[in-house]
C-alpha cells in the first residue's frame, strides 16, 4: 500500500483525518507550535485502519506507521488536562473535531484534539488548512485498539 497523504481544507476532510488518526499514540514532546510560522505539528504512531483485512498481513496481525500532521494559520494553542512539560508522557488520540466560530463566510474556528483520559489540545485557526503524511515504513503489531461501546 502507498503511504497515506491527506490535505485538509474543510470539515469533511478533517473527519477523514480524524478517522485515520483514531487510536494513534504519541509522546507529548512530539507536538510543536511554531508561533512565527503559525503552524502546529505533531508526529504520531498511527494504527493503519485502512490496511485491516489485506492479504499482506497474516491472521491477527495489524500495523502502525509514523505519521506527521500539521495545521497552518494557527493563532493560538491551548491544552487542558495534558502536562505539556511531561515530554515523555504518552497520549492516545480519540478524535479531532472542528467548531466554527465565524459566520458562513468566515472559515475561522477551533480544531480540538481529544485524547483518552479527557485531555485536549485546542488550536484557534483562521481557516482549516493542514496535511497528513505517512513517514517511513509500517511495522507489524499483534495488538488492535478496542473500544467498549457500552461505556
Amino acid at each position: 500500500m502507498k503511504p497515506l497523504l491527506l490535505r485538509i481544507e474543510d470539515e469533511q476532510d478533517l473527519a477523514v483525518l480524524s478517522a485515520h488518526l483514531q487510536d494513534a499514540v504519541t509522546a507529548v514532546g512530539d507536538f510543536a507550535y511554531e508561533k512565527k510560522r503559525r503552524r502546529f505539528a505533531g508526529v504520531f504512531n498511527r494504527f493503519r485502519w485502512e490496511a485491516e483485512g489485506t492479504a499482506k498481513l497474516g491472521p491477527k496481525r495489524h500495523s502502525r506507521i509514523r505519521t506527521g500532521v500539521h495545521f497552518d494559520d494557527v493563532m493560538a494553542v491551548r491544552s487542558q488536562n495534558i502536562r505539556l512539560e511531561a515530554k515523555d508522557a504518552v497520549v492516545e488520540l480519540l478524535a479531532i473535531r472542528f467548531e466554527a466560530t465565524g459566520g458562513d463566510e468566515d472559515p475561522s474556528g477551533t480544531i480540538t484534539f481529544d485524547f483518552a483520559g479527557g485531555g485536549t489540545i485546542a488550536l484557534d485557526v483562521e481557516c482549516l488548512e493542514g496535511h497528513l503524511t505517512d513517514i517511513g515504513q509500517p511495522w507489524e503489531t499483534t495488538s488492535k485498539p478496542e473500544h467498549d461501546l457500552d461505556a
